[in-house]
């Protein structure tokens, strides 16, 4: 379960003028996973990658780290800059990591058979993971502002924001007026493939009436020699008959 809240706690200043906060307790607006199933070594070795980072750098580092740990990490940097925006109204872009730590919760005791009727001690440990993030300095800002400016990317913040917004819709004019001129493209040649199916129709009427006439004409010329035929077979009858009988005289 994750708490969450700005906490500028008992604070003292001492006698040369220097500000000392208690144990744990640091200024900033904080998001807290508590009982993480997972002991605090481990959730340390994340944490000391993101330490002092730039929340957007710190996301992305969490996102490519192969752990598991950085999953519950991840999620917990992300409560703690929605409560910094929506809580403090600090500005997203202006926020970095100022501490991240994690102590140990309870440790849960379980036992594991063994040889000759003996038991191991296991101990499934927990830890309470604590994530501050803190505005940056002006100075800070101006560097990076300029590093941004330099390597071409936009500056963060609502003029940054603002900037996307508008990229983004040229952006969807611009595919909004491809789509309608490709659209005309399509209506185009779907009239020009019409017309060739009418062409290839006609084509193929004009054959077909050709073949018809030749098969007709071939058959009349087949029904011309057929009487021809018929009677050079009635004539073979009679020329056996006269052969026949002039073998019997």
């Amino acid at each position: 379960m994750a708490q969450s809240g700005t906490k500028i706690a008992a604070v003292r200043e001492t006698r040369k003028g220097a500000t000392i906060y208690k144990t744990n307790e640091r200024p900033g607006t904080r998001a807290q996973v508590r009982y993480v199933r997972v002991s605090a070594y481990k959730a340390r070795e994340v944490l000391d990658l993101i330490r002092g980072k730039h929340v957007a750098d710190a996301d992305e580092i969490l996102q490519f780290v192969e752990r598991d740990i950085a999953i519950i990490i991840r999620k917990a940097l992300a409560s703690a800059v929605a409560n910094a925006t929506n809580n403090d109204g600090q500005d997203p872009e202006a926020l970095f990591v100022s501490a991240c730590y994690a102590d140990e919760g309870p440790t849960l005791k379980r036992w594991r058979p063994r040889a000759r009727g003996r038991a191991t001690r296991i101990r499934k440990r927990t830890c309470h993971i604590t994530i501050i993030v803190s505005r940056l300095g002006e100075n800070e800002l101006r560097i990076r502002a300029e590093r941004d400016a330099r390597s071409g990317r936009v500056a963060g913040g609502t003029a940054g924001r603002a900037s996307r917004r508008s990229r983004v819709a040229k952006s969807r004019q611009a595919e909004g007026h491809d789509h309608d001129h490709d659209h005309d493209h399509d209506h185009d040649e779907e009239v020009l493939d019409t017309d060739v199916e009418i062409e290839v129709d006609e084509v193929e009427a004009g054959e077909a009436i050709e073949a018809d006439a030749t098969e007709a004409d071939t058959t009349e010329a087949a029904a011309d020699d057929a009487p021809e035929a018929s009677a050079d077979e009635a004539s073979e009858p009679e020329a056996a008959v006269e052969t026949d009988d002039k073998d019997e005289d």
